[in-house]
């Protein structure tokens, strides 16, 4: 017998006046699955989040979270929010937040405590426990989110952008913890713009553009989907016109970038062996030579090229 979903969304659709903000997406997500929604801002990332999570109601369709239906008390009591923007109480400090949470979702005290600190050490904030919030950096408050997010141990995460805009200590903190939580056995549904981070944690990916998915896979099988975009990239210790470049069989565009040169290819054996010949014949030396595979966001961007974006 298979087991429940943790996330399954059916027909989801939501209307902001006339802008379709969430077009009738359907999308499950396993149990222990790190899963990205991955687009730009006005995609329809937050609003399906917000759907799940009982922030809003959708216009149609359905969604349940652990076998309950999405956004009803026994599906936020099991569920740890991270949202976009961090919204603990800034005159409190960041102890008396966690206290806070943990009388809310009915954690016993000492069980609390013992939470609260050791997610503070984890993520380098219980030095700080006692400072008010307000007089946090941004990455310290989102840290701190994070924290109010986990002192309940939910079984599912809801993660909005949470590195968007952080220091790069703070991103690492978090990023590390997501893969912890991830072997733990956490279900986390990430939404996120940025493709290295979707690369480096997700085990799967949707990618959604205008309130559509536009696919759904894992990261390596969406790289494979746009293999025409190789390109190899080489350079030289003279000069070179790309004009002489862009006539090499089976190149279909150079770009130049720096003292650099991409040429982007269906077939990158042919092209090397064909910058080897013209290397020879112009009496070059090449300085540098890469083979380039396609990229998640080459694979975004083909995926959703030619369209835009609804906010």
């Amino acid at each position: 017998m298979n087991s429940i979903p943790a996330i399954e969304v059916a027909n989801l659709t939501k209307y902001y006046g006339d802008i379709l903000a969430a077009d009738h997406i359907s999308f499950c997500v396993s149990k222990g699955e790190l899963f990205g929604f991955l687009g730009p801002n006005g995609a329809g990332k937050t609003t399906t989040v917000r759907i799940l999570t009982g922030i809003i109601k959708a216009d149609e369709g359905s969604a349940t979270v652990m076998g309950l239906p999405a956004g009803t008390l026994q599906a936020r009591q099991i569920a740890g929010i991270v949202p976009e923007q961090a919204n603990a109480y800034p005159d409190l400090s960041a102890w008396n937040n966690l206290m806070l949470m943990i009388e809310l979702y009915g954690v016993s005290g000492m069980e609390g405590k013992r939470r609260a600190e050791a997610l503070l050490k984890e993520l380098g904030l219980y030095g700080r426990k006692d400072d008010l919030v307000k007089r946090f950096s941004r990455g310290m408050k989102q840290r701190l989110i994070l924290c109010m997010a986990l002192v309940s141990d939910p079984q599912i995460l809801f993660l909005d952008e949470p590195t968007t805009g952080l220091d790069v200590q703070s991103t690492r903190l978090i990023r590390t913890m997501l893969r912890n939580l991830k072997q733990a056995g956490k279900t986390i549904l990430l939404t996120t713009h940025d493709m290295e981070e979707a690369n480096e944690l997700c085990d799967r990916v949707a990618i959604i553009n205008h309130g559509k998915i536009a696919a759904i896979d894992d990261p390596e099988k969406l790289r494979i989907t746009v293999n025409r975009l190789h390109s190899v990239e080489v350079s030289f210790d003279k000069p070179v016109a790309t004009e002489g470049l862009s006539e090499l069989p089976t190149v279909n565009k150079v770009e130049k970038l720096g003292d650099s040169f991409r040429l982007y290819t269906d077939d990158p054996c042919s092209v090397v062996a064909s910058v080897v010949d013209y290397t020879r014949a112009n009496s070059l030396v090449m300085v540098a030579l890469h083979v380039l595979s396609p990229s998640l966001e080459d694979a975004f961007v083909k995926l959703t090229e030619g369209k835009t974006y609804g906010s």
